[in-house]
This record gives structure tokens, C-alpha cells and sequence, in this order.
């Protein structure tokens, strides 16, 4: 099975080298951007394109495969596969002319996640891993750091699209953190903070509220590269956790959710 799903991985990560030479023409150009539930919750031209790009492509391919994407409605299939898409995560970075966002795509199997990439087409970088058959940055193997203590440690994190209104915002972990980490790092893209984590840039993460499609393939990347993952699915979305093995248990002491 294994061959299989890199198969299939590697021909819809051509496709998204395909949709990124099309997000890169238009990048830091005039374009048209709808506010979805926040100020910077958007969702812009370019991302609409790449999606039905990717869908239709699959669709004609893999015809019985379900589809789930951000911007639109799930796709249904018979076959017991599904791919799960952001088509780009990080669009507020794009819209601003910031070089991290990413096309990321999960391939699942009877409801478990095989296979995956992460793209980031401004960086020139392509996160992919296959269940049991490691993680791999542009065609090289990638594992986590062997930093062992949150004290030396780069941590990255994101904030909720509520912040502002929901006591619920990231703030207070920030606050028990800061004082007890190397540094902290918000890039704007929870795909690209868990390919991050899963090449040693970054040493952990964790972030609450998130969707599936921000989190499948990378949350992947990151046990294939060695390190520990925490998915915890919630009433207001996912909250994750990854790290290094010599940290993982230290941030999820200080985090206690």
C-alpha cells in the first residue's frame, strides 16, 4: 500500500507545483479578497482558483476519492479514500505579500492519514511524508532536533481568529510560556509551524482552534520526522501539540489542556 500512496501523493504534488507557479504569477499583485468570519479571516481570489484546480484534477483522476477542502463543500467517494485540502494556508501572509503560506494536502485511508505534503512555492520547499516511510524536505530525509529542554527551545504558536472576543485566545499559555522558552515564533501558517517542527527549525508547537485541512498532512510530517503529536479535537476545533520527544512532556505541563 505504501508504493500505492506514493504514487498517488506524487501526482498530486505535481499538480500543486502546477497551482503554485499560478499563486507565485500572482503574488503581491492587485487581487480580490472576502472577509469570512474576521478581519483577517480571508479568503482570496487565488485561493478559490487553486482549490477548484486541485479538486478538479482529483476529481478526473481519482473518481471515487473524497474531496475535503476549505472554501467549499465536501466532495463524497465510495473507495475509502479522502483528500484533505487548504489550498492556501497562511492567506492572510499572501495577501500582504509574506512569504509564508503553503498548498497543503492529506491523502487518508478508512479515516487514517497516509500520506501528505506541504508546499510552500515562495520558499521553494516541499514537506511530504508516507505513513512509515519518513519525512522528506525537497527529497531529503528530515527529523526533528534533539534539544531536550523547553529552556533552549524556539516554539511556535498562532492565535484564534476570536482572540479579540473569546477569553479562549492562546494568551494566557503565551504568558506561562514566554518566561520559560528559548523564544517564541508565530508565522501566520500552522502547516508550515509542523513542517517547521518536523525539519528541527523549530523545536515544538501548539495552537487551539485550527481546522483538519491545517493540520492533516503536517501533523503526519512530523511523526514521520520522529516527533510526538497531540490532536485534540474540540467544540471550537482542533488544539494541537508537537515536539521534539525531550520536550514534548515539558510543554504539555506547562500547557495542562
Amino acid at each position: 500500500m505504501q508504493e500505492e500512496w506514493q504514487v498517488m501523493l506524487n501526482e498530486v504534488k505535481a499538480w500543486a507545483r502546477e497551482a503554485g507557479e499560478e499563486q507565485m504569477r500572482r503574488f503581491e499583485k492587485p487581487m480580490e479578497v472576502e472577509h469570512k468570519t474576521a478581519a483577517i479571516d480571508l479568503v482570496t481570489e487565488v485561493d478559490t482558483w487553486t482549490e477548484n484546480f486541485l479538486k478538479e484534477k482529483i476529481r478526473k483522476t481519482y473518481a471515487s476519492h473524497a474531496i475535503v477542502t476549505e472554501e467549499s463543500d465536501r466532495v463524497e467517494g465510495s473507495a475509502g479514500y479522502e483528500w484533505v485540502i487548504d489550498p492556501i494556508d497562511g492567506t492572510v501572509n499572501y495577501a500582504r505579500g509574506l512569504p509564508m503560506f503553503c498548498i497543503s494536502v492529506a491523502l487518508r485511508h478508512e479515516g487514517e492519514t497516509v500520506a501528505g505534503f506541504v508546499y510552500a512555492p515562495r520558499l521553494g520547499e516541499m514537506f511530504e511524508a508516507v505513513k512509515s516511510g519518513g519525512a522528506y524536505l525537497n527529497g531529503e530525509q528530515i527529523q526533528v532536533s534533539g534539544r531536550t529542554t523547553l529552556q533552549e527551545a524556539v516554539v511556535g504558536t498562532g492565535f484564534p481568529y476570536d482572540k479579540g472576543t473569546h477569553p479562549d485566545n492562546n494568551i494566557n499559555y503565551v504568558a506561562e510560556l514566554l518566561p520559560n522558552v528559548g523564544g517564541l515564533r508565530r508565522m501566520g501558517s500552522a502547516a508550515l509551524d509542523l513542517s517547521m517542527v518536523a525539519a528541527g527549525r523549530l523545536d515544538a508547537y501548539w495552537e487551539l482552534k485550527l481546522k483538519d485541512w491545517d493540520v492533516a498532512a503536517g501533523l503526519l510530517i512530523v511523526e514521520e520526522a520522529g516527533g510526538k503529536v497531540k490532536r485534540q479535537d474540540e467544540a471550537q476545533g482542533i488544539f494541537v501539540q508537537v515536539g521534539t520527544p525531550g520536550i514534548f512532556d515539558e510543554l504539555e505541563s506547562r500547557i495542562q489542556r
